[in-house]
């Protein structure tokens, strides 16, 4: 924890003259940018997995009409199909995992009373009003939803909630673009993939019941990951607005 704090001090040492008193806030932003591109060679390849299951989509249609009164026998044909080919059905999951222990470390770091046995100055920095250390409750009881701390709140949910919706629309379309069956034999994808949409907006709730700084990677997190399959789903088909029909597509922006 001294290390990675040490890390969050040089990195707003370096952006104080940009950022005056806000420099650790815009350390934590840099630092999460950075975390991103780290994985992002990850993100690439869970890209390439998409589209090689897509490619795969008439095959699994063709298992799921052979093996369509033996389920058990389904998921196994489906998984040798996924195995031949070298294609992981989970692998999009990875660049999340991966980032996990960045937001605990920022987590810890900003929840800590004191570092490596010393106090932690960095719960003495700011956003504006907001003291990163601090949570959405504390902005409540001290101004309220207005007050200069709960502004910077409302920013971080509006951004929060924009980005958001356009994921949840974005992903409905790409799924109701995607041909039937895709993923529906392998245990526990097809429950995942209706639940997913929806969980861009579990952000909203993190933001509210982490510390600022938390919240911060959280929100420059998710924003990058939007941006991002903009770029890498760019060839992903979705479906055609105002038109229900299944096999209406265009392509992504």
């Amino acid at each position: 924890m001294s290390v990675f704090a040490d890390l969050v001090a040089r990195l707003a040492d370096l952006l104080q003259p940009l950022c005056a008193a806000s420099a650790t806030a815009a350390a934590i932003v840099v630092f999460t940018a950075l975390v991103r591109l780290a994985v992002h060679p990850l993100s690439r390849a869970a890209a390439r997995g998409q589209q090689a299951r897509a490619r795969l989509a008439p095959q699994l249609a063709e298992l799921h009409e052979k093996h369509a009164k033996d389920r058990e026998r389904l998921q196994k044909a489906t998984m040798e199909l996924y195995a031949q080919q070298k294609v992981s059905p989970l692998s999009g999951c990875l660049p999340s995992l991966l980032q996990l222990p960045a937001f605990f470390l920022m987590y810890h770091l900003f929840s800590s009373a004191r570092i490596g046995g010393e106090p932690n100055g960095l719960l003495d920095h700011t956003l504006l009003d907001a003291p990163l250390g601090g949570r959405w409750t504390d902005a409540l009881s001290d101004g309220g939803v207005l007050g200069g701390a709960g502004l910077v709140y409302l920013a971080l949910f509006t951004v929060v909630a924009a980005v958001a919706t356009f994921t949840y629309r974005r992903t409905k379309q790409q799924m109701a673009a995607a041909p039937p069956m895709a993923g529906e034999q392998v245990p526990g994808v097809g429950a995942m993939l209706k639940v997913m949409p929806l969980m861009s907006f579990a952000t909203l709730v993190t933001v509210a019941v982490v510390p600022l700084a938390a919240a911060l990677y959280v929100v420059t997190s998710t924003t990058w990951s939007a941006v991002e399959r903009v770029l890498l789903y760019r060839d992903v088909p979705v479906e055609a607005r105002g038109n229900p029909s299944r096999g209406a597509t265009t392509s992504a922006p």
